[in-house]
């Protein structure tokens, strides 16, 4: 009997969004995303991921590895303990000392958040430097990678829908509004005018801080957009190249298959989730 493929279970636990995926024989096979929810145990994402890939007929029991980007550390025990208590895998944990491949040039390389570093190795592999990455999360973040793989640094603003909340929130008489390309950026009523102005007002940032790393990197580099609201930016935004949805995703593979050892033993069952502690 043929030795079944090996799968990979992949999280990236954003502010926003939690993007599971799950990899077979190298290839993306699903992928979920999912509001994140610091109130939730461990067992209530279990249930919650456990139905979604029963959707595609996968379960816990199929994974052989795991991997996990966190920018919320509350939540990195519970999904750790999750791979442990359900899938009976260590996971490995995106963080200091991981190999990655890239020459990290910041001043201090443990302020950098894991999903930087994870898109950044995806980019270097898949497209090479100089890059651009722009990734469209709660925040909006821009990395910079050289010719040889170097991390360089980057930039970070406020993601679109926080500056929209914000908006909101701060002017009494402006409503809450989607986000959406209105069709003129001169509105002719109060939600088109706000839609025009959060819309072209931040591709117009992105352009502009894309244009000026540019220049910092010596006038080439290739533009990479990724995130949740990619594409609807990348509409209108003229720096961005490339749309690549998956850039996460097919970053932390490559951050298992390089920390990964040959074989991988299960770890026992942690036992029970601690009681939160009360204040």
């Amino acid at each position: 009997m043929a030795a079944a493929t090996p799968m990979v279970l992949v999280i990236d636990i954003g502010n926003t969004n939690i993007v599971l995926g799950v990899y077979a024989g190298g290839e993306l096979r699903e992928h979920w995303r999912v509001s994140t929810d610091k109130d939730r145990t461990t067992d209530e994402y279990a249930v919650l991921f456990r139905d979604l890939m029963a959707f595609h007929s996968l379960r816990f029991t199929d994974i052989s590895g795991a991997i996990i980007s966190s920018v919320v550390p509350p939540l990195t025990p519970r999904l750790e303990r999750l791979t442990r208590r359900y899938c009976h895998v260590r996971p490995l944990i995106v963080g200091p000392g991981m190999k990655t491949g890239l020459t990290i040039r910041y001043d201090n390389p443990r302020e950098i958040g894991a999903d930087r570093i994870v898109n950044a190795v995806a980019a270097q592999a898949k497209y090479g430097g100089p890059a651009i990455i722009v990734d469209f999360g709660t925040a909006t973040t821009f990395c910079a990678l050289g010719s040889r793989g170097e991390y360089l640094g980057g930039a970070i603003a406020p993601g679109l829908i926080i500056a929209t909340e914000a908006l909101f929130q701060r002017a009494s008489k402006l409503p809450r509004i989607e986000v959406t390309q209105p069709e003129h950026v001169i509105g002719k009523n109060t939600v088109t005018g706000m839609q025009a102005g959060i819309y072209y007002g931040y591709c117009g940032q992105v352009d502009r801080l894309v244009t000026l790393m540019r220049e910092e990197l010596g006038g080439e580099a290739r533009v990479i957009a990724t995130g949740g609201l990619a594409r609807l930016i990348a509409a209108h935004a003229e720096t961005i190249e490339i749309i690549d949805d998956f850039l996460t995703l097919d970053g932390l593979f490559l951050l298992h298959e390089k920390n990964s050892a040959p074989s991988q033993p299960q770890a026992p069952d942690p036992g029970p989730e601690a009681p939160p502690v009360q204040s």
